[in-house]
Formats: structure tokens, sequence, C-alpha cells
């Protein structure tokens, strides 16, 4: 992670001091941001015009809607902020670990209408972006035009934060009022390694096996790959040891 500025401009030190206020932690994307007062300024006009719960539009939407999409992009920063007060929105941790591994459905407690922003929300923040017209009809029937551009401008700001905070490498805030404390859960699977299945809706590595079986500068590409220790020769070559 680059270093953070010296806050010398007073506006950056308000804007950074009044969001450190309001979430009740120290962030560290917020003083990253005053790199660029531009972009800071541009940043929290976002979150300022960020959609609320309202009628038509209750906090356990909205709430399972950023969930959803933090999980999705998988982002501890954005796991953490958006996951923590979620029983005190009426999302249980049931529920969060149903969206977790991918099976939400009625059996699990959500809604016909939940289930539709939860589809909604993972296909928005899938890489690339996966929402036909049967979906999108879909939300504008049962929440009307409105409450569509809310939600979805709601999904489309954790995305931008998700990708951001991954860029820079921002570590989570440390909220932690929720059962993914630390922005991850304890079983949450490894990192993908050479050779893994892709994740749905991203290209295959191109690169698949050990990297020691990768070409080396300046050797061809259908080069066999270099022997290993204890390795028997391949046919057609000599052992010069």
């Amino acid at each position: 992670m680059i270093a953070e500025p010296r806050l010398r401009n007073p506006l950056m030190r308000l804007g950074v001091a009044v969001s450190e206020r309001i979430v009740g932690r120290r962030l560290t994307i917020a003083r990253l941001l005053a790199w660029s007062p531009r972009v800071a300024i541009g940043a929290g006009l976002l979150e300022a015009t960020t959609p609320v719960p309202g009628p038509g539009l209750p906090e356990r939407t909205l709430k399972l809607a950023r969930l959803t999409a933090s999980l999705t992009v998988n982002c501890a920063f954005c796991l953490d902020m958006n996951a923590s007060g979620h029983r005190r929105a009426g999302i249980s941790d049931e529920e969060v670990y149903a969206l977790r591994d991918g099976r939400a459905s009625a059996a699990d407690g959500f809604s016909p209408d939940e289930l539709l922003v939860i589809a909604y929300a993972r296909g928005m923040s899938a890489t690339p972006i996966d929402i036909d017209d049967e979906i999108r009809d879909a939300m504008a029937a049962t929440f009307g035009e409105r409450r569509l551009v809310e939600l979805a401008s709601a999904i489309a700001a954790v995305n931008h934060w998700a990708r951001l905070a991954q860029a820079l490498d921002v570590p989570p805030a440390g909220f932690g009022d929720h059962c993914l404390a630390g922005g991850q859960p304890t079983d949450a699977p490894r990192p993908r390694q050479p050779g893994d299945a892709p994740h749905p809706g991203r290209p295959a590595d191109p690169h698949p096996g050990r990297p020691e079986d990768l070409p080396h500068p300046g050797q061809p590409e259908d080069a066999p790959p270099a022997r290993q220790p204890g390795e028997r020769p391949r046919p057609g070559t000599e052992d010069a040891s």
C-alpha cells in the first residue's frame, strides 16, 4: 500500500475528519484519496449521495444488495463495511452465510423480491456484467423505476469502492460488528492457484500449471519444462550429471 499523504490542505483535513467521525473508524482509503483533492472531493460527493432506506426500499433490502455486491467482488474492505450491523438490519448470520456460499433461496429465509435483488446485485458485480432484459424488467416491475435506479446506484458504488480499495491494497477498517469479522470468514476459500478452475464470469488462467513449468525468458513456448531434481532424463535427452 502506498504511503498516506500529509494532510496540509485544510479542506482535506476537514473531509477526512468528518468521514472518520461519521463511521467512527480511521479510514485509510479516505486518507489515501487526499493525494488528489479533486478525486477525494468527487468520492465524497459520491458517498454523500448514496441511496438510503425509505418507502419502497427497506433497510434490509438495501443491505442485502450491498452485501451481495461485496461478496461477489470479494473485497475484504467492502465486506467489513457492508456486513457491519447486518443483524440490526434484520439479516441473520445464517442468511449471510447463505449469501457467502452462493446458495440463497426461499428456504434460507429470503423473499421473492429479495432473491430478485440478490440476483441483480450478483449480475451487476460479475465480470463481465451479467444482467439480461428479463431480470431488469422484473426489477422495474417490482420496485419501480426510481427504486431500481437507487438500487443500481448503491450496487455500483460498492463496486467502485471495491475496485479502488483492492487496487490500492486498502485493508478492512475493522468494523467487526458482523459474522464475517475481519472482512473474510475463517473458512473462506484460498486464493486461486495456477490451474484452478476460473471464477464465474472471469477468463481462465492463461498460464495454468506450476510456475516452474512456464517458459523462461528467451525460451520457446513449446520447449519442455525444466527437469526437476531427482527426475529421470526424458527420451531423446542425455543426463549430463
